[in-house]
C-alpha cells in the first residue's frame, strides 16, 4: 500500500473513532424512536387480525392482545358462507380499478398540458387548480350535479365526481414540467407529434410518478364510503365498506338501513374478519409499487 493511500486510510479511521460515539447515541435513540412508531402503527392491526381468529367471549373479555388462546376460524366461515361480502369486495375491486385507470388517464393528460409553458391560459387554470383544494362547492351542491346528470344509483358516480385530484395532479405536473425541455425539441425535428411525445417519450420516464399516484387513486376508491352513501340507493350496489359499515350497525344492536348485511349480534369477530378482508387487498398491491412510491413522489414534489 503507497503512503498516500496509508494517511487516507488513517485518516479515516481516526474520523469513525471521533464520530462513533455521537453516531452509535444518535443511531441507538434514533432506531429506538423509528421502532416504537412502527409498532405503534402496527399494533393495533395485529389485534384486529388476532381478534379476527379469537372466540366472541375472548374478544368481549379481552384476554389477549396478540395471540388469541382459543383459534376460531367461525368469522371467516360465515363471511365466506354468504354472497354479501363477494358482491360488495367485486363492487370495490371494479370501482378500484376503472377509477384509477380513468383518473390516470384524465391526470396525466392535463398534468402534461399544464406542464408546457406555451400552453395558453395555463396560470390561470394552475391557479383554478389550486383553489379547488383549498375551496368546494360541498356535500348539497355536488349532490345535486351528480343527480342532474342522472349518475344517482350509479356505479359512475363513485368515479367521476373524483376523477381528478387536484394534489396528485400537481406532482404529477411537477414530475413532467421537471423534464428537459430537450427531449420534446428533439422528438418534434424527428416528425412526432404530440401524442408521440406524450406516450411514447413522457409517459415511459414517468412511471414512478405514475404508479405513485396509482396508488394514491386506488387506496381512494378502495375506501369509497361517504360517496357510495350519498348516491348509491341499492344495497346490491354498495362497496365493502358501506357493507363494513353494516356490519358494524347490526352487530351493535342497531338497526341498519337495507337489508344487504344479517349478523347475528354481538359478533364482535365478524367486524374484526371484514376489517381484516377489507385491508388485505391494499396491503397486498402495495409491495409491487413500493419501489416507485418515494422516488415518484420525491420528484413530483421537489423539482419543477
Amino acid at each position: 500500500m503507497t503512503q498516500p493511500l496509508r494517511k487516507q486510510k488513517l485518516r479515516k479511521q481516526k474520523l469513525r473513532k471521533k464520530e462513533s460515539l455521537g453516531s452509535r447515541i444518535f443511531n441507538i435513540v434514533n432506531s429506538t424512536l423509528l421502532i416504537l412508531i412502527a409498532l405503534t402503527c402496527l399494533l393495533p392491526f395485529l389485534n384486529i387480525i388476532a381478534s379476527s381468529f379469537a372466540s366472541t367471549e375472548e374478544v368481549i373479555a379481552k384476554k389477549f392482545i396478540l395471540f388469541p388462546v382459543t383459534f376460531s376460524l367461525d368469522a371467516y366461515r360465515y363471511i365466506l358462507s354468504t354472497p354479501t361480502i363477494f358482491r360488495g369486495l367485486g363492487v370495490s375491486v371494479g370501482v378500484t380499478i376503472v377509477g384509477t385507470v380513468v383518473s390516470m388517464i384524465f391526470t396525466a393528460f392535463m398534468a402534461y398540458g399544464l406542464s408546457r409553458r406555451y400552453l395558453l391560459g395555463r396560470n390561470t387554470i394552475n391557479f383554478i387548480v389550486v383553489f379547488s383544494m383549498l375551496f368546494s362547492g360541498g356535500m348539497i351542491p355536488t349532490f345535486l350535479v351528480v343527480k342532474s346528470m342522472g349518475l344517482i344509483n350509479s356505479y359512475w358516480s363513485l368515479i367521476l365526481p373524483v376523477a381528478i385530484n387536484a394534489f396528485n395532479l400537481i406532482i404529477m405536473r411537477n414530475f413532467f414540467q421537471a423534464l428537459p425541455d430537450d427531449l420534446e425539441e428533439s422528438a418534434k425535428m424527428d416528425g412526432c407529434n404530440d401524442f408521440g411525445i406524450f406516450f411514447k417519450i413522457m409517459l415511459p420516464l414517468a412511471l414512478p410518478s405514475i404508479a405513485t399516484i396509482s396508488l394514491f387513486y386506488a387506496v381512494a376508491y378502495w375506501n369509497t364510503y361517504m360517496h357510495a352513501i350519498l348516491y348509491i340507493n341499492d344495497s346490491a350496489k354498495w362497496p365493502i365498506q358501506v357493507l363494513l359499515r353494516q356490519i358494524v350497525i347490526v352487530s351493535s344492536g342497531m338497526q341498519a338501513e337495507g337489508t344487504a348485511v344479517d349478523v347475528i349480534p354481538p359478533a364482535q369477530t365478524i367486524k374484526m374478519a371484514v376489517i381484516v378482508i377489507a385491508t388485505v387487498p391494499m396491503l397486498i398491491v402495495y409491495p409491487f409499487v413500493q419501489k416507485h412510491f418515494v422516488k415518484g413522489a420525491l420528484l413530483g414534489a421537489v423539482k419543477g
